[in-house]
């Protein structure tokens, strides 16, 4: 059968853009013993695949260029020649940036749907996005009942979760950044944060420091940059950070200096400790009950941005890089 799929063609330089990558049509053989067919319902663009597109050693491999990318993405089985699948399972895989994949039936992992719920929310809120905000916030950040949580990228698929886990877990404030008055409106009214603000109104410091007069305990970073240097100096004594992301750096062609106030660790006695979902995930059946639990008593919410259409996966992706998004970015297919 023939399907359409993403590839990137050359390797950005700065800010990726267009000409970068390619649609290509492809034909698929039918599956081999033990392998599926799956039809992917919607796929995931996140900002780790930027890094992805670099060709340096890191603590996932490069795309290839000229070949398909890849991705989280949700898809129904089509066809199975594996015991392991029937046709009409909803599965979860990484073979995204594509309409449909075929591969053995080992690379699929089966879900149970959710009444009421879009089969997407395993891309975000019940999938690695949700995870990584559940470990990072209670696990490497060490959240506590009673702390003052600043969480950055707020409005984001993963900052989004954080700040409301903070909130059900006691936290005693959360404060939030986002790029737009719009997101600030959002954490606030929606999410339940006690304050937000809009990082390009003025400087991160400065807005931190009304947001948090009495300063943060916690600080869960998705942005780096002018973000860390005044968490930093936000900080109280024995401040914790879960490093997540550096999304201000990513596209940057000059290495970007570090915050200019490290040695405020020292006094502060401050922990910053970078970290990868991909350890945490024996932690994903206690998160899935838990964020499951809330979100059947609605005491959760989440939201999408979606694209439609894998000839528009490039347009959601150099999107969400740009903060275009509110909640997780989505492509459907």
């Amino acid at each position: 059968m023939k399907t359409r799929e993403v590839h990137l063609v050359s390797r950005p330089h700065g800010w990726p853009e267009p000409t970068d990558f390619a649609l290509v049509e492809t034909e698929l053989p039918p599956p081999g013993d033990g392998e599926a067919l799956v039809r992917n319902l919607f796929m995931s663009v996140d900002p780790y695949m930027r890094g992805r597109m670099n060709d340096v050693k890191s603590y996932t491999p490069p795309f290839a260029l000229n070949e398909v990318m890849t991705g989280g993405a949700i898809g129904e089985v089509v066809e199975s020649n594996s015991p392991d699948l029937r046709p009409g399972d909803v599965v979860l895989h990484q073979l995204g940036w594509r309409e449909h994949a075929v591969a053995p039936a080992d690379q699929f992992h089966k879900v149970t749907p959710v009444d009421g719920v879009s089969p997407s929310a395993f891309l975000g809120v019940l999938g690695m996005p949700g995870l990584t905000a559940y470990a990072g916030l209670l696990d490497i950040a060490g959240m506590k009942e009673g702390d003052t949580v600043f969480v950055s990228g707020a409005a984001g698929a993963v900052g989004s979760l954080v700040g409301q886990i903070a909130r059900l877990r006691g936290a005693a404030r959360v404060i939030g950044s986002a790029g737009s008055d719009e997101k600030v409106a959002y954490l606030t009214d929606r999410l339940g944060f006690d304050a937000a603000f809009n990082y390009k109104s003025g400087l991160v410091r400065k807005l931190l420091a009304e947001a948090a007069p009495d300063g943060i305990d916690v600080y869960f970073d998705n942005v780096g940059g002018d973000h860390l240097e005044a968490a930093i100096e936000a900080f109280n004594n024995h401040g914790r950070a879960a490093i997540c992301g550096a999304i201000s750096m990513y596209n940057a062609t000059e290495p970007q200096p570090a915050p200019r106030n490290l040695p405020l660790m020292i006094g502060k006695r401050l922990t910053l400790r970078g970290f990868i979902v991909i350890d945490h995930y024996h932690q994903f059946g206690d998160f899935v009950r838990e964020v499951g639990g809330w979100l059947a008593e609605g005491q959760m919410e989440f939201e999408e941005t979606v694209f439609e259409g894998v000839d528009h996966a490039v347009d959601a992706f150099l999107a969400m890089l740009r903060g275009q998004n509110t909640g997780k970015m989505i492509v459907r297919l």
